[in-house]
């Protein structure tokens, strides 16, 4: 019997295992997939929004704001990169300043500091590539960038160093109630718990119909984005959106906190919660839709595109609470934008929620850093030296494009909650992330994480479950 059990463990889910775990509780992550970050939080636009976008006084608006303050702190404790570039909201005609306006004192109603209203002259001198239909721009300094993968890693991380325990390949199937909690059954037996937080990300709806008689429905939004070489990365310097309308926040041109250039997302509908394919008609869109926003994009540098999905609920807010007719059963659901900024602040509410329920105690030891994989590329000459002397194996480099060594692979690998598969290692140290897109790389890795987990190179998989990478040997055929 766990006092508490995190069904799901992408980016709030991680964030409540690591708040939860500065109290005295039994914990336990359940995740159906072989790593954490292996849902919506892998594919986003990794933009910690500054907080006018959502309704006041919503449950949106209030985290994110809370979520962006939070943020700088959190990425220190975490030994994660985070930078506070800002953001401008493009306005091409004079008859829609109105709505910039509008989005301005919404702003301000929410609590977001700094912000401006630019006229053309200021934003083009701030970013010379914006359109030059541009009239006028909403500036707010205290938006940001962040590594998604990284940021639900580090928390992950964090909370099993506290003592929170994961357990993977795990997708819960069935919940009984108790007299006390809730039974839990899963492809990997029964799991009891007092209380159960569901953060399911896009199977939440039908988690929480499991034990309410209230039903709510999640509905799969896609995106489609392009990643651009590093050499695009200079582009722009902000994140830039167009004015948001009924879809969304639109088209973004951002740059990453690893030196690429990111465009996307779209904003289609679909039914299918594990349809993440790219479309040509998708990807036509975020090259048509970014080109009027941002001027000369050198799309000739794209390296990838990649589709993320998100959940939408039906009255546009976060839900993070307490099932009616389901006591002890905490939904954090519908978490799509701003949920990346928001990520602190939902992590402190959900533990605050069961604070107060189960009345947990502190810990006096819990551990509120964690130090990230050391990246050679950061470090002086003669510390890197030092570096290789004692450990050789960061001095050979496996993934030519990031320069990525086998130092900081085995370590991805041998810390808590390794890396089992490519994209594992890939989330982690951004081995097969650069131009070739693991074209060179992949089967050196392949060969380290068979060697490190024991195990023959064609079972080495690409993100878990039947992703194997080798079909069949050559000499097998003959």
């Amino acid at each position: 019997m766990y006092d508490i059990i995190i069904i799901g463990s992408g980016a709030s889910g991680a964030a409540a295992a690591r708040e939860l775990s500065r109290y005295q509780a039994k914990i336990c992550v359940l995740e159906k997939e072989e790593d954490v970050c292996c849902g919506t939080s892998k594919a986003n636009s990794a933009i910690v929004h500054a907080g006018y976008d959502a309704a006041p006084g919503s449950l949106k608006a209030k985290l994110n704001v809370c979520g962006n303050e939070r943020m700088g702190r959190l990425a220190e404790e975490l030994d994660i990169p985070f930078q506070r570039i800002g953001s401008l909201v493009l306005c091409f005609q004079e008859a829609d300043l109105p709505r910039l306006q509008a989005l301005y004192e919404r702003g301000q109603a929410n609590g977001v500091l700094d912000l401006r209203i630019l006229d053309r002259e200021e934003a083009l001198n701030m970013e010379p590539n914006l359109s030059k239909e541009t009239y006028a721009a909403l500036y707010a300094p205290t938006a940001g960038i962040i590594c998604p993968f990284e940021l639900n890693l580090a928390l992950a991380e964090n909370a099993r160093a506290n003592g929170v325990e994961f357990k993977f390949l795990t997708e819960v199937k069935e919940i009984k109630k108790l007299a006390e909690g809730y039974e839990l059954c899963t492809t990997q037996g029964s799991f009891r718990a007092r209380y159960v937080v569901n953060a399911s990300g896009l199977y939440g709806d039908e988690l929480h119909n499991m034990v309410s008689c209230k039903k709510i429905h999640l509905e799969p939004r896609c995106g489609d984005y392009c990643l651009l070489d590093r050499e695009a990365g200079s582009h722009v310097t902000r994140t830039i959106f167009p004015l948001p309308d009924e879809r969304g926040k639109g088209i973004l041109v951002t740059p990453t906190v690893h030196g690429n250039l990111l465009i996307g997302p779209t904003a289609i509908w679909t039914e299918d919660k594990e349809g993440t394919n790219t479309t040509s008609e998708g990807l036509g869109m975020v090259l048509e839709r970014a080109g009027k926003s941002v001027r000369n994009l050198p799309v000739k540098q794209i390296i990838t595109s990649f589709a993320g999905l998100r959940a939408h609920e039906q009255g546009d807010d976060f839900i993070i609470e307490e099932v009616e007719d389901a006591r002890g059963f905490i939904d954090c659901i519908g978490i799509e934008s701003p949920g990346i900024a928001s990520t602190p602040a939902i992590g402190e509410m959900i533990a605050k929620l069961l604070q107060d329920k189960m009345g947990l105690k502190e810990k006096e030891n819990f551990i509120s850093t964690r130090k990230g994989i050391t990246n050679p590329g950061t470090l002086s000459m003669e510390e890197r030296n030092a570096l290789i002397k004692k450990q050789p194996a960061y001095g050979n480099i496996i993934c030519r494009c990031e320069m990525i060594s086998e130092g900081e692979i085995l370590d991805a690998i041998r810390r808590p909650l390794g890396a089992k598969s490519l994209d594992g290692i890939k989330r982690r140290t951004r081995a097969g992330m650069g131009r070739c897109q693991s074209g060179f790389c992949a089967p050196r890795v392949m060969e380290i994480l068979a060697r490190e987990l024991n195990i023959d190179r064609k079972d080495v998989t690409k993100s878990g479950g039947n992703s194997q990478m080798i079909a069949g040997m050559n000499k097998d055929m003959l």
